[in-house]
């Protein structure tokens, strides 16, 4: 604050008005009064009643007002003011309790007001005058701390834009954060909707370019705001059933043409931001995408919109526009720049996500082309599902087999390969081709087909460690019943259900995982099960039965309590429903098969 030129006549009246001196200036005093006049400072003495008896000569100066003028006047209404101008209640003036308190007061960063209605910032010190019988009043004195208010001012500026910077990069790591923590595109909006909407907008529409970039999409992004109802803004364009936001994408709409010049277009274009007021909302376009985007934001009561590239360092991946409905919250420079740097993070995001979803993809295809059909065996039935991983989750390694073997003996394998990416997709294609081969070659026990295979995982394949088990099925013809052989390399035990409702798993002598490098060092074993007529026998990996949260034991439970339910349950039937019901959330593929005896056949006869 720069203190304007005191008033000419400052200072005039200083000679002509009669002095007032209060009690205690009279007499051997002199000196002292003589020594408040030259006073370097702004000195104001005033009575008991806080009336103003006498100021000095640079209080004239600073003040912009000729003693004569102020004389007589009350102190506390005439000058006193707080920082920003306001009058002070006369019960909270510290000037004039030095005075009720009989102490020295004091005042930093008050402002008087002068003679010309500017303010003058001061620092102020009040001391009671005392008399023969008490405080007579009190001495006021001042100086001029504009610079010092100037510089408070700057540092209290510099500290606001430093706190902003602050909480600007603070939210710029939370978008980074929490937009990369999803590898699913649809997430990645939801996400990006509830930032942009908590922080900077009243709702958010995003466009989106399809993968072939012959056609976009378009969508209002769930919001954080609340509503009347309590929910997110976005009505029935954000909310899903049971109140899940979701995002909800327009048909079709064919991409800008190259002419059209729209703001919309020119930001899919060129990547550049670009902002609307309420004449461009209002604004006919011919462009069929803009139009739509255009006719969204007239409907749902836009004022002014900010719309920022989606993009990455490639390419443009589509729009995200910010809106806000109140005409007079306009967006300022400091939000656009905000927005386009949240906007390019959230492109990034998008392209993350979509370029996992292409790969999983490649491995889902890879994998489903590795699973053959499964054999035609006389009476035995045989079922299998893999399901891959939920969205944002990486494909592993889980598989299953069956084949007939060389002595007409039906094998059944089921495995797991240490990994989710294509390398654990292309290390179980390794694993499986050389389980096929082995087991077909020799007739021999599963546990020495999986000696041999062991020693051989890490002279010939890319394969760090697997889980897998093994199953010899066949047919004892001097009882007509069935047996089941096998050996498992740390794979989950088989699960066995009779067909009248009892389940158990078959968990004697697990064995070491496969790739251990314990090849030679230690003897796998076999386990054989009789198997009751019609009882099924259900192979499966981990993913069906460890979920987060709960323990491996309560998996397993779990996966029996439901299978004893489905014990009469055709074998296909059975498969479906034993996923339906327990796999647990998609976080983890999920392969599993499933085989049922038949009948007891006739023992033949001697």
């Amino acid at each position: 604050m720069t203190r304007p030129g005191a008033d000419a006549d400052a200072g005039a009246g200083a000679g002509e008005a009669e002095e007032r001196r209060p009690e205690g200036f009279e007499g051997d005093h002199d000196i002292l009064w003589a020594a408040f006049h030259v006073l370097p400072a702004g000195a104001v003495l005033i009575d008991r009643a806080g009336q103003i008896m006498n100021v000095n000569a640079e209080a004239e100066r600073l003040l912009g007002r000729s003693v004569a003028s102020m004389r007589g006047a009350d102190a506390h209404d005439l000058l006193h003011r707080d920082r920003v101008g306001q009058a002070v209640a006369r019960s909270d003036c510290r000037m004039l309790a030095a005075m009720d308190e009989d102490r020295t007061t004091s005042g930093d960063l008050d402002t008087f007001l002068r003679g010309d209605g500017h303010l003058l910032p001061v620092e102020w010190s009040t001391a009671p005058i005392r008399g023969r019988e008490g405080v007579a009043g009190a001495a006021v004195l001042f100086t001029e701390v504009t610079n010092r208010l100037e510089s408070q001012y700057r540092a209290e500026r510099e500290l606001a834009e430093l706190r902003d910077r602050t909480e600007r990069l603070a939210l710029l790591a939370e978008v980074t954060t929490v937009l990369t923590q999803s590898l699913e595109v649809e997430e990645t909006l939801r996400r990006l909707g509830r930032i942009v909407t908590r922080r900077l907008s009243d709702w958010a529409v995003v466009v989106l370019r399809g993968d072939d970039e012959r056609e976009h999409r378009m969508a209002v992004l769930p919001s954080d705001r609340p509503t009347r109802n309590g929910e997110g803004e976005g009505g029935d364009d954000a909310q899903g059933a049971g109140g899940e936001a979701e995002v909800r994408w327009s048909a079709p709409l064919p991409p800008a043409a190259e002419s059209a010049t729209t703001p919309l277009a020119n930001v899919l274009r060129r990547g550049k931001l670009s902002t609307l007021g309420p004449d461009e909302i209002s604004t006919p376009v011919d462009c069929p995408l803009t139009a739509a985007h255009r006719e969204l934001l007239a409907a749902r009561g836009a004022a002014s919109a900010v719309i920022a590239p989606l993009r990455t360092a490639r390419h443009v991946l589509g729009a995200l526009t910010a809106v806000r409905n109140d005409p007079t919250r306009p967006f300022d420079g400091t939000e656009e720049a905000l927005l386009s740097d949240i906007a390019y993070r959230a492109g990034l995001a998008i392209d993350n996500a979509r370029l996992f979803r292409q790969q999983r993809d490649i491995a889902v295809t890879l994998q489903h082309h590795l699973l053959t059909p499964l054999p035609r065996v006389g009476e035995l039935q045989l079922a299998a599902r893999y399901l891959p991983a939920g969205a944002g989750a990486e494909v592993g390694g889980d598989w299953y087999d069956a084949l007939v073997l060389g002595d007409g003996v039906t094998a059944l394998i089921i495995g797991d390969v240490l990994g989710h990416d294509l390398d654990a997709v292309a290390g179980m294609a390794q694993l499986r081709n050389m389980l096929r081969s082995l087991a077909w070659d020799r007739r021999e026990a599963p546990s020495v087909i999986f000696d041999r295979l062991d020693r051989a995982i890490p002279a010939i394949t890319t394969v760090t460690m697997a889980t897998a088990l093994l199953a010899r099925v066949e047919e004892l013809p001097e009882t007509g019943t069935w047996r089941l052989q096998w050996t498992s390399a740390g794979h989950p035990p088989p699960l066995l259900v009779t067909a009248d409702g009892q389940a158990r798993y078959l968990e004697q002598h697990q064995d070491p995982m496969l790739g251990t490098q314990l090849a030679g060092s230690l003897q796998r074993h076999d386990v054989i099960e009789r198997l009751p007529p019609r009882s099924t026998v259900l192979l499966y990996t981990d993913g069906l039965i460890e979920e987060p949260g709960i323990s491996l034991d309560a998996g397993l439970e779990r996966l029996r309590s439901h299978a004893t339910e489905l014990a009469e349950r055709p074998l296909d039937d059975f498969c479906d429903q034993i996923v339906k019901q327990v796999r647990p959330g998609g976080r983890d593929d999920i392969a599993l098969l499933a085989m049922r005896v038949p009948r007891a056949g006739r023992a033949p006869s001697r």
